[in-house]
């Protein structure tokens, strides 16, 4: 799966190093102090990215899901999920990103 990161992510990054070390290590530690598994918790972050509708969320979640081990209908539940919390049109704006990633597999 390809691992290129947004460009504008990528600027913000080279415009604030150690903001971006900061943001890589508060990533790393959160991960590091409890004991939910990578997939799950791409899972989870995949929820939260389709809870704020946030296109680029959900496509790195969803890539990262799968590369951890997640099966397409894992990820795609995972959204369908939260139908009732989040409502049918960010649940389907949602699975139009996922679309992305594992449709163009």
């Amino acid at each position: 799966m390809d691992k290129e990161l947004p460009k504008h992510y990528k600027s913000i990054r080279s415009r604030y190093e150690e903001y971006g070390r900061a943001l890589s290590e508060l990533g790393k530690t959160i991960k590091e102090s409890g004991p939910i598994d990578d997939k799950t918790a791409h899972l989870i972050q995949l929820g939260g990215a389709a809870a704020i509708r946030s296109e680029g969320g959900v496509h790195s979640h969803a890539r990262r899901a799968l590369e951890a081990g997640a099966s397409p209908d894992e990820v795609y539940h995972s959204v369908l999920l939260l139908t009732s919390v989040i409502g049918f049109p960010n649940v389907a704006a949602a699975i139009s990103w996922i679309d992305d990633i594992v449709v163009d597999k």
